[in-house]
């Protein structure tokens, strides 16, 4: 099947369990939403329908999708994107800490269990590492979870910054460990997933390495998994903003056959940790 913004045509060879979660994509739908920052990556068909045929082909059912850094924190994409996706469907915002409680209560009634803060290029950032702690303070009462997109010498120089926030972290793309386990930023996260309220998304293989194994991401993954299987979940990154070559969707997915063997743990990955933590 061919989905936008995705090579191959195969389904994987790995079947997704009933209720798989993709836990991080995005939806760009530049005819009826302009971007706010034509500066960020925009891209085209990648809106609701179009993600529909990659369900089809790789067997999710459930998804939450992300706000894209070319609309900044106008979240009206993602929370249209969650309506038309479904009951199946979650969002994660991107907000300033001038919004208001009113507009936190309508997100959240719009499907929104989260905030992202995404600091990895400065020149498509729409918010600062200064106004992390104090959203988190404002989001935790609503039990959204605060979600991190650091470079990893950012994490590592946010030590203390990260480690003393409030409620739910999760850290996307394996942390972006420049060097594998031995990075600095692999021990603040591991400490912070051994104090429980870390989570630590699956995702972004190609951000380490080049197809079809991504070697390089595999012994994070399965580092990260070994050390709070309950607290990971997995997301395909479609429609891949980064990548001008589009990965195969199919090949991403089999890669949790390598980096979980056991099929009870990919059924906590896939369907039962983004069940707790988004709410399904």
């Amino acid at each position: 099947m061919n989905v936008p913004n995705s090579s191959g045509i195969a389904p994987p060879t790995l079947k997704a369990p009933a209720g798989a979660c993709d836990c991080h994509m995005h939806i760009y739908d530049g005819d009826r939403f302009s971007p706010s920052r034509p500066e960020s990556r925009m891209l085209s068909s990648a809106r609701a329908e179009d993600y529909r045929l990659f369900q089809r082909r790789i067997g999710t059912s459930r998804v939450v999708v992300v706000q894209p850094a070319a609309y900044g924190t106008a979240n009206e994409v993602t929370l249209d994107a969650v309506a038309q996706l479904g009951p199946q469907a979650r969002g994660i915002a991107v907000v300033h800490p001038t919004v208001t409680d009113a507009e936190l209560k309508r997100m959240a009634d719009g499907g929104i269990r989260g905030i992202r803060f995404t600091q990895f290029d400065p020149k498509t950032a729409a918010t600062t590492l200064d106004m992390i702690e104090p959203l988190a303070k404002r989001v935790a009462p609503l039990g959204w979870h605060v979600q991190i997109h650091l470079r990893a010498d950012q994490i590592a120089n946010a030590a203390d910054l990260l480690q003393r926030l409030p409620g739910t972290v999760v850290f996307d793309h394996l942390g972006r460990l420049a060097d594998g386990v031995a990075d600095p930023a692999f021990a603040v996260i591991r400490r912070m997933l051994d104090k429980g309220n870390t989570w630590m998304k699956l995702s972004g293989a190609y951000m380490f390495d080049a197809p079809p194994r991504y070697a390089k991401a595999a012994p994070i993954a399965q580092a990260y998994i070994a050390a709070a299987p309950e607290r990971m979940v997995w997301g395909s990154d479609w429609p891949h903003p980064t990548e001008n070559e589009k990965p195969d969707d199919a090949v991403l997915f089999d890669l949790l056959s390598d980096w979980a063997p056991d099929p009870a743990t990919r059924q906590r990955i896939l369907v039962d940790n983004p069940a707790k933590l988004y709410g399904f």
